[in-house]
């Protein structure tokens, strides 16, 4: 029997349409269903998955389901979850806790039904759910097969219990896929914060100057979609010298936050850090700067300070908060500072994700054909995943490449063949 808790059940309708659309536009994963539904490689397996449920991720969840797997999940942002999906995978045989509009309570309640179900593999986005079976749930964490990971956030998370000794079971960190972090962190975060932005606030981009906080590869996507959509000036903060060259290097503007936080209209947070902009940097700001964040969690841009700032606030549309400062300029916060792409928007597009959880699918089957032989520790995805991936990838978008000759293999193996 299905176990579930979502907003209403009544949604499931809106929730298949949404799922279909994804379908149509992911066919790196449905030709991974085609073969692996026929397979059934994952019969008796129990997966646990804390991801953000969207459309995008109920073709992944479906994908395990028919590759014989019983899944169980919930979000991993309380604002996140589109209820008309997760109500059309319950219908589908998903054990679904998530609902839009969780409480911190209720997030974390959600989680640990997941824990409770005593899954064989996990998938995470951010680590809560890793963090959750190293604090609260050892025993079940000791017997775990493995883990994913999804984002840079909870790698770091991971790779800090690696090295405290604390790591349990073998993780792949999905994230360090050069078929995830190449195209969803730099194409889909930077197309869909944008999107996400101009949901919530509707605002002309061209002639504004936006400024962003980190140049890992979520920034560079987002440096170069302000760009495109005609932003006077890009400018780039950093604490990293090496990526600060680099964005110099690729033509934006390098300076500090202090500097910056007195000429931007627009601040993203792509740092995966806390505290990232805060109360020094909002003393400084224009009337009517707008702050978004594209980090996992809401804490880059540091709110307990923007409240002690504020005179007085309101929503004044759907996602966005006005503080008005006691000087009488006002700061807007979008979507309460969480993943402004995923609670203004929908996420990243559909075209993108099929390549991220095409990764989340093979490293599970990777983990679960090599039981008992891995390691505790964080694993990169083993290459011939990604190749196999990009493939597939091109393969459905109508393009070929060329195919080394016996004689050029042979080459870049030898040392003895020179000028």
């Amino acid at each position: 029997m299905v176990e579930y808790k979502v907003k209403d059940l009544g949604l499931a309708g809106e929730g298949r349409l949404k799922i279909d659309w994804a379908e149509h536009h992911m066919p790196v994963l449905m030709l991974l269903r085609k073969q692996y539904s026929v397979e059934k490689p994952f019969e008796g397996l129990r997966i646990g998955a804390v991801l953000h449920v969207t459309k995008e991720t109920a073709v992944l969840v479906k994908t395990l389901k028919d590759s014989g797997a019983e899944v169980f999940l919930a979000a991993s942002n309380p604002l996140s979850t589109q209820d008309d999906v997760a109500a059309a995978l319950v219908e589908y045989g998903i054990n679904v806790f998530a609902w839009r509009g969780e409480s911190s309570e209720e997030y974390y309640w959600c989680i640990r039904r997941v824990a409770e179900s005593k899954p064989d593999i996990i998938l995470d986005d951010g680590g809560d759910l890793h963090a959750l079976l190293h604090s609260e749930y050892p025993d079940i964490a000791d017997r775990l097969i493995g883990g994913t990971e999804e984002t840079t956030t909870g790698v770091i998370r991971l790779k800090a219990l690696e090295r405290d000794g604390l790591l349990k079971y073998p993780a792949i960190a999905v994230n360090n896929a050069y078929t995830k972090y190449l195209f969803d962190n730099r194409y889909g975060t930077g197309q869909s914060t944008f999107d996400g932005i101009l949901r919530a606030t509707n605002v002309l981009i061209a002639g504004k100057v936006v400024v962003v906080a980190g140049y890992g590869w979520v920034g560079r996507g987002i440096a170069l979609r302000a760009r495109g959509l005609g932003a006077r000036r890009v400018i780039v903060t950093e604490v990293d010298p090496i990526r600060a060259l680099e964005a110099v290097f690729d033509g934006f503007e390098v300076m500090p936050m202090g500097k910056a936080a007195e000429i931007g209209d627009i601040f993203i947070t792509a740092t995966g850090n806390k505290a990232v902009i805060r109360g020094e940097h909002m003393v400084k700001m224009k009337d009517g700067a707008i702050l978004a964040n594209a980090g996992h969690f809401n804490v880059e841009v540091w709110i307990p300070d923007l409240e002690k700032m504020a005179e007085s606030k309101r929503v004044i549309r759907p996602n966005v908060t006005e503080y008005k400062l006691k000087d009488g300029r006002r700061l807007y916060l979008l979507a309460e500072g969480r993943l402004v792409n995923l609670v203004a928007a929908e996420g990243h597009p559909s075209e993108v994700m099929d390549m991220s959880f095409a990764n989340q699918f093979l490293a599970v089957k990777y983990l679960y054909d090599n039981r008992g032989k891995l390691p505790p520790k964080v694993f990169n995805p083993p290459r011939e995943i990604d190749e196999r991936i990009a493939r597939l990838k091109l393969k459905a978008m109508g393009v070929e490449i060329d195919e080394l000759t016996p004689e050029q293999r042979e080459y870049l193996k030898s040392w003895r063949l020179g000028t």
